[in-house]
């Protein structure tokens, strides 16, 4: 019989922020991660879930010669309509809610990790999450990250930063915080996840 998590704790912050480093300090701490980017690209490679109902809506230029999604067209495709994204995400959305449902019935852990980037714009993570944990990080620290990271223009990070929430919009739908910005260490980030751990049952 399978026992019920504990808690489920939705994991956010912006690009740069580290959200993935501390979905894995999490993990180590015995915490189970969804992570809903990885179950997006899963719905959208070759024999993924999305994957039929995108070549019904899209057509098949927009499916790659493997049967995944064919990225470079689908993204050519929603930066000149923006209902093209609206109609992406209303297929891909489902796909990786029922992924983590699915998931999420069969834990035994005492926190599962919701790691969803996008929680706080949207209407729907809020209500399936028992709290919310934010990394915060200032807007300078993400640029420089991302550049030293992707290799993208400053430019390029700037648009995706204001495409997000923004910081102050995170940390007022936070129930907890943990800062990793400018200054800040691993072994500090380490510290400070350890100490909110005790509070998700960890």
């Amino acid at each position: 019989m399978n026992v019920a998590p504990a808690l489920r704790l939705g994991l956010t912050g912006g690009i740069g922020s580290g959200k993935s480093t501390v979905a894995q300090l999490l993990a180590g701490l015995g915490a189970q991660v969804l992570d809903a980017d990885a179950m997006s690209r899963a719905s959208t490679a070759a024999g993924g879930s999305a994957m039929p109902e995108i070549r019904r809506v899209f057509g098949d230029a927009f499916v790659a010669a493997d049967g995944s999604l064919n990225r470079d067209q689908m993204r050519e495709r929603v930066f000149s309509d923006p209902t093209a994204k609206q109609a992406l995400e209303a297929i891909v959305h489902p796909c990786v809610q029922q992924a983590m449902a699915n998931a999420l019935q069969h834990s035994t852990a005492r926190c599962v990790v919701f790691d969803v980037p996008l929680l706080v714009e949207s209407t729907h993570w809020r209500a399936r999450v028992d709290a919310v944990l934010v990394v915060d990080c200032d807007s300078e620290t993400q640029v420089q990250r991302v550049v030293a990271r992707n290799g993208w223009a400053r430019e390029a990070v700037d648009a995706v930063i204001r495409q997000q929430a923004s910081r102050q919009q995170r940390l007022a739908a936070a129930d907890a915080v943990v800062f990793n910005g400018a200054g800040n260490t691993l072994l500090q980030l380490e510290r400070d996840v350890r100490a909110l751990a005790t509070s998700f049952g960890l």
